[in-house]
């Protein structure tokens, strides 16, 4: 059984920061590659960002690249999306994912999502 629980989302202005975490168990997080995805009202799940299992290399959506950053802990359960600069368009349910691969399109496993809402 894998469980993934994201924490950190909430109300900030734009221009703002916010971190987002998410802590992974169970058998199977092995060597999974761990990412963010998003989903805003009305629109489909898209994907935000992703870091590979020994954390040497992300991934990042054009429409977040240079303001959000990817990490996780050397324990490699836990990571996290550092969000700067924040706009109101990032407004959405951020989703934690376990995915095969950073260039995977989607995860194999999912956590029930933290909202991100952004003022103007």
């Amino acid at each position: 059984q894998v469980q993934l629980v994201e924490s950190g989302g909430g109300l900030v202005q734009a221009g703002g920061s916010l971190r987002l975490s998410c802590a992974a168990s169970g058998r199977t997080v092995g060597t999974y590659s761990m990412g963010w995805f998003r989903q805003a009202p009305g629109k489909e799940r898209e994907f935000v960002a992703a870091i590979s299992w020994t954390g040497g290399s992300t991934r990042y959506a054009d429409s977040v690249k240079d303001r959000f950053t990817i990490s996780r802990l050397n324990a490699r359960s836990t990571v996290f999306l550092q969000m700067n600069s924040v706009k109101p368009e990032d407004t959405a349910v951020y989703y934690c994912a376990l995915m095969r691969s950073i260039a995977a399109g989607t995860g194999d496993y999912w956590g029930q999502g933290t909202q991100v809402t952004v003022s103007s």
